[in-house]
């Protein structure tokens, strides 16, 4: 019975590494503390010890996709499975696409207590505007990365990283199991591309010319500008049909108006056109 020796070396710092990781993660949480309502705080401990936990299942995931093929030098050329090595690759791909949502986890923690940008914020085609040009720096910044690694074969001297970045995508591109590894691959950019879509998306939801005022047999549609919603005054109280589809459409009585509203955006425009018993008099 032969023995082979255990890099110990390598265990041992893929330990530090996890362990540095999880670090991270509770300096991110306690830094978030720090600025929000202590209600949120023992969220804040739930995500931190969710990516804990996943992480630690994702490392231990990849280790053992890792032993699943031994190595050509060990099998030789014609004994190499093959098709073993392509389900390898199909499960390391699988396993990083999964560290990849753990890590999110990070920006989820950062998130908390914070509340998204409401169409009500009067400063909110700002605040979506500032998101949409971050999400995009970041966007030229992985990509002016991936160019200059591509061009150069090394992170060393580029001026878009600063020492410790570029030590980091170094460990990370070493551990990729891609024959030819980026420092940022598709995932990464792909997920920030389909976010800036989504943010643009809503400016430009918010960015839709209001609807007129016009009058209906039997009341008026109004876009109330002040209180961001789409109104509906009926002269008379509408019959039981005309209330179901308003409620399908979104729309709530609202007694301090005295009107029937939703939201004031392209949905609520569209929904508003889908409307036998509201279409203009002079379309009537």
């Amino acid at each position: 019975m032969t023995y082979y020796s255990i890099n110990e070396e390598a265990a041992r710092r893929a330990t530090a590494e996890y362990q540095a990781m999880v670090d991270r993660a509770y300096e991110v949480a306690k830094h978030c503390k720090s600025t929000v309502d202590p209600m949120y705080h023992e969220k804040l401990d739930v995500l931190a010890d969710a990516y804990a936990l996943k992480l630690a299942e994702n490392l231990n995931k990849r280790n053992i996709i890792d032993a699943r093929v031994p190595s050509v030098l060990i099998t030789g050329g014609g004994n190499f499975p093959t098709r073993k090595k392509e389900k390898q690759n199909a499960a390391r791909e699988r396993n990083m696409q999964e560290y990849q949502e753990i890590d999110s986890l990070l920006e989820k923690m950062r998130s908390v207590g914070k509340g998204g940008i409401s169409a009500d914020d009067p400063d909110a085609m700002g605040k979506l505007e500032r998101k949409r040009e971050a999400m995009q720096a970041d966007q030229d910044h992985m990509k002016a990365v991936n160019a200059y690694y591509r061009k150069h074969k090394t992170l060393d001297g580029c001026s878009q990283l600063n020492d410790q970045q570029v030590d980091e995508l170094k460990l990370s591109m070493s551990k990729d199991w891609r024959t030819s590894p980026v420092p940022f691959p598709s995932f990464p950019l792909t997920n920030n591309l389909q976010n800036i879509k989504r943010v643009q998306t809503r400016l430009n939801d918010l960015k839709q010319k209001p609807a007129d005022e016009w009058e209906f047999e039997g009341g008026k549609v109004l876009s109330n500008m002040e209180a961001n919603r789409l109104q509906i005054l009926f002269d008379e109280k509408p019959s039981d049909e005309q209330r179901n589809v308003l409620k399908k459409r979104g729309f709530k009585w609202a007694p301090s108006q005295g009107a029937w509203q939703r939201q004031l955006t392209s949905n609520a425009l569209q929904a508003v056109k889908y409307m036998d018993f509201l279409q203009p008099i002079d379309k009537v």
